[in-house]
């Protein structure tokens, strides 16, 4: 018997950013859905003060303009995302000169000498690529307006803070929320997914056996809006801006051979001043790092029965594109609007497993290829890389249509 979506019961686990975001989409295109949202975390636990930083990509913004959090009404109570946001307006990416790179690059206007490839939003006709923000100045606009439409809406939507979901379990015409009490719904959203080496493997797994080191760095020469990102003999290495001079910086090194943990503050600092292009000018300051293991964790298929898992639940990548949550993000938008146009839910989740199969699998196999090329010991894959970085540079459509996929995805 098929289900009015309409009037569906729909429980989302987990109230990180894509969870919210879901929850909020549905809440405005199912009108009459009874919507819970379940989560581990206490509701006065403060979220706004995680510094973790983010990547949003144009889409994404677009789509919290749309929820009406990017820039709140006046009076609402919600604070306006765009508030702590940075503005990308340029994607400068970078090989480190290689030896034969060095020796060639005469003969190619020293274009080899440092392999780079520049995305510019004034080429794509946009103000911005995207934002960069800290966890908390997206997590809790976001939880305000899911609390604030819960108070509004009591009788069809709930926050359930505080309640970690201890079990799922399906039946043919329903999933089972075990939250303390057995609760059924209709379909559940499992949006809750973590880190890499905290989450139990899944149909496709790959230890990169590389580790990012993530924190903050003084920049104060560099170029407002730009994101550097510099492709090492190590790894990726990635300055994300912040407001005040200030970037992220995310720093990806082999595990077996660590070359960061054993240096203090001050020698990291140095370090990182040979590694980055000229133009980002002298690091002057950096935050204690912390150390996180890199691995690609994802599940083969998106729905199982009536349960359904997006972002990092789905799939955890690694952060060479930083693309990962822009990706969760689509996945929660799309979702809704399959379930806005039917009303079969096992239909509804067939049809998005299809539908976002190409931007998903894309984005997978992207970072999975680079993540994989500097596990690589062939000679010559460094200079492979800046080849193609070059060969990117000077074919306008093509690297037109790679800044529209980092933006927007596959549509």
């Amino acid at each position: 018997m098929a289900l009015q979506t309409q009037g569906i019961k729909l429980a989302v686990v987990g109230a990180g950013p894509v969870g919210l975001a879901l929850a909020l989409f549905a809440a405005e295109q199912l009108p009459t859905a009874t919507i819970s949202v379940f989560d581990a975390r206490p509701l006065d636990k403060d979220v706004s003060a995680d510094g973790r930083t983010l990547a949003l990509s144009l889409g994404s913004v677009q789509m919290l303009d749309w929820l009406g959090v990017w820039k709140a009404p006046a009076g609402s109570g919600i604070t306006s995302i765009k508030d702590a946001a940075q503005p990308i307006t340029e994607v400068h990416v970078s090989e480190q000169a290689a030896t034969l790179g060095v020796a060639l690059g005469p003969l190619f206007g020293g274009r080899l000498a440092e392999p780079e490839v520049r995305f510019r939003a004034a080429d794509e006709g946009v103000e911005q690529l995207g934002v960069v923000l800290p966890y908390g100045a997206l997590v809790a606009p976001l939880q305000q307006a899911w609390l604030a439409r819960c108070a509004a809406q009591a009788a069809r939507l709930s926050a359930r803070f505080g309640t970690p979901v201890a079990e799922l379990k399906q039946s043919a015409d329903s999933v089972e929320v075990d939250a303390g009490i057995v609760e059924r719904f209709d379909i559940a959203v499992v949006a809750e997914g973590g880190v890499f080496a905290d989450q139990a493997r899944k149909g496709l797994s790959h230890d990169y056996q590389q580790n990012a080191w993530v924190g903050t760095v003084d920049v104060p020469q560099a170029r407002p809006g730009v994101a550097y990102e510099r492709f090492t003999r190590h790894g990726p290495a990635a300055l994300l801006p912040l407001r005040g001079g200030k970037a992220a910086l995310v720093w990806c090194v082999e595990r077996d051979a660590d070359p960061v943990a054993e240096l203090d503050d001050e020698q990291r600092r140095l370090v990182l001043n040979t590694l980055f292009a000229a133009e980002v000018g002298p690091i002057s300051g950096l935050s204690p790092l912390k150390c996180f293991p890199l691995g690609l964790n994802a599940e083969r298929s998106l729905s199982d029965g009536r349960i359904a898992r997006i972002g990092n639940a789905a799939q955890t990548l690694h952060p060479v594109a930083g693309q990962g949550l822009n990706l969760g993000l689509r996945d929660a938008h799309e979702l809704v609007r399959a379930l806005a146009r039917n009303n079969d839910v096992r239909a509804v989740l067939r049809s998005v497993e299809w539908q976002r199969a190409p931007d998903r699998w894309a984005m997978i196999a992207a970072t999975d290829f680079l993540a994989r090329s500097f596990t690589w010991k062939l000679p010559g894959v460094g200079i492979a890389r800046g080849l193609g970085m070059t060969a990117l540079q000077a074919v306008g459509p093509l690297k037109s249509l790679l800044a529209k996929q980092m933006m927007f995805g596959s549509r």
